[in-house]
């Protein structure tokens, strides 16, 4: 396997294709190439090809969710997604476009089942264990996205620049289909640089997970209040970071025997988050 350092975004994505992986901080990259869930014959180093820091409402790409949890200048739901996201270790080296970018915590695709989202055509977790899984978008695929942060960029209402266009956090993400069984909508070659997060006038990220501290959410509510309107981003409830309007949306949720508990949750910490603000 080689390993490329491009001195800039430009020389990045031309190294980026053809059996190449873009590596930032490597923590969710190297764990899936060391148990054979992806293959690479290059990587693609990002430390000097994408910005990283925080300036105003602009966050690089390559910034930590270490340096995210701590900075003023971040509104209050990032900052507490960030903290509670995993562990030290694995925040200081971890980047909030890596992170963005996560792969399913579905141990049916972790041990390489030929489900529905590796290209087959069932998914092993409607009949087999599931208790982690989606309450919503899961007609094909009953994975749950793991990414703090998404719900929370997601109900702040963030914008994401990549070397070639700009989009809306929620625009970022799809439900995986039959043409295309990835959950995000950028090419194999590219790169998110920036992101511009709005400043609300409060916000808040509430997690419940099976341990205090550092695990996965089974339901993540992040709110964000912007004069009379509040956004919702949920975790851990669909293969994408899923928006809601209010808990009456939970109404139309299609959760599995096993998943039913995730909307009591879901409705309770969306009550809590309202309040909070």
């Amino acid at each position: 396997m080689e390993l490329r350092r491009p001195p800039d975004a430009q020389h990045a994505v031309a190294a980026l294709g053809n059996g190449s992986l873009a590596l930032a901080g490597g923590t969710d990259l190297v764990p899936l190439l060391r148990d054979g869930i992806v293959r690479a014959d290059t990587l693609v180093h990002l430390a000097d090809a994408v910005p990283r820091g925080i300036d105003g409402t602009r966050i690089g790409a390559g910034t930590t969710l270490a340096e995210l949890e701590v900075d003023p200048q971040v509104p209050a739901a990032l900052r507490e997604a960030c903290a509670q996201a995993a562990s030290p270790q694995l925040r200081s080296m971890g980047t909030i476009g890596g992170n963005l970018r996560q792969a399913t915590r579905c141990w049916y695709w972790r041990l390489r089942f030929p489900c529905w989202l590796h290209g087959g055509e069932v998914c092993h977790a409607k009949a087999g264990q599931h208790r982690e899984h989606a309450i919503f978008g899961n007609e094909r695929c009953a994975s749950a996205h793991p990414s703090d942060p998404a719900a929370a960029l997601l109900a702040l209402g963030a914008r994401v620049r990549t070397d070639r266009r700009e989009l809306s956090v929620a625009e970022l993400y799809r439900l995986p289909t039959d043409e295309s069984r990835d959950v995000v909508v950028l090419a194999p070659d590219e790169l998110v640089l920036e992101l511009d997060v709005p400043l609300p006038d409060a916000s808040v990220y509430l997690k419940a997970m099976d341990r205090k501290k550092w695990a996965f959410p089974l339901v993540g509510v992040a709110a964000a209040r912007f004069g009379d309107r509040v956004a919702f981003g949920l975790a851990g409830v669909a293969p994408i970071p899923w928006a809601v309007d209010s808990a009456d949306d939970l109404d139309r949720a299609t959760p599995l025997p096993g998943t039913a508990y995730k909307v009591q949750i879901a409705r309770a910490l969306i009550a809590r988050a309202f309040s909070a603000l």
